[in-house]
């Protein structure tokens, strides 16, 4: 995994996500409110209106949130990619620092801001070992399912 935080990944997203035609009006706003509506600590009433006014321009706007959410600090960045997956899932799949997350020698796993990476190396076998079984809980939206990972010795005539 990278030691990339929530803040450089937001960084490093906005001139996608100011991009013409990324985010619609709508999206933005949606994303606005659940910050200020569920997590009034990340965006006050007089921010969210800010952030809302027709007046200015989308681009602006979302210029402005995404560079006040710079400022604020990790977890304000981080619940923004919860929001962003939220109102917008197929974009949040093609931001950039998602990119540059992934690694060919694994699979990443990525529900909101909680992800996982599985890998053929990360697993140790114990001498004599023929299985090993594991449960790995990952979080999806609230919920926590359980996945078996069953992993066989690399000699299977030893089995």
């Amino acid at each position: 995994m990278t030691d990339q935080t929530y803040c450089d990944r937001l960084v490093q997203d906005t001139p996608f996500l100011t991009g013409q035609g990324c985010l619609s009006e709508q999206q933005v706003d949606r994303i606005i409110l659940q910050l200020n509506r569920y997590y009034p600590q990340i965006l006050t009433n007089k921010e969210a209106e800010k952030f809302r006014n027709p007046k200015a321009s989308l681009r602006v706007r979302l210029c402005d949130l995404l560079s006040h959410l710079q400022r604020s600090g990790e977890r304000h960045c981080q619940e923004f990619y919860r929001a962003l997956y939220i109102h917008a899932q197929p974009l949040h799949s093609r931001l950039p620092s998602r990119h540059a997350l992934q690694n060919p020698e694994c699979t990443e796993l990525d529900w909101g801001s909680e992800s996982r990476q599985l890998s053929d190396r990360d697993y140790k076998v114990l001498p004599g070992a023929r299985r090993v079984l594991g449960f790995s809980p990952i979080i999806i939206d609230r919920h926590v399912s359980r996945y078996l990972l069953a992993f066989l010795a690399d000699d299977l005539a030893a089995l």
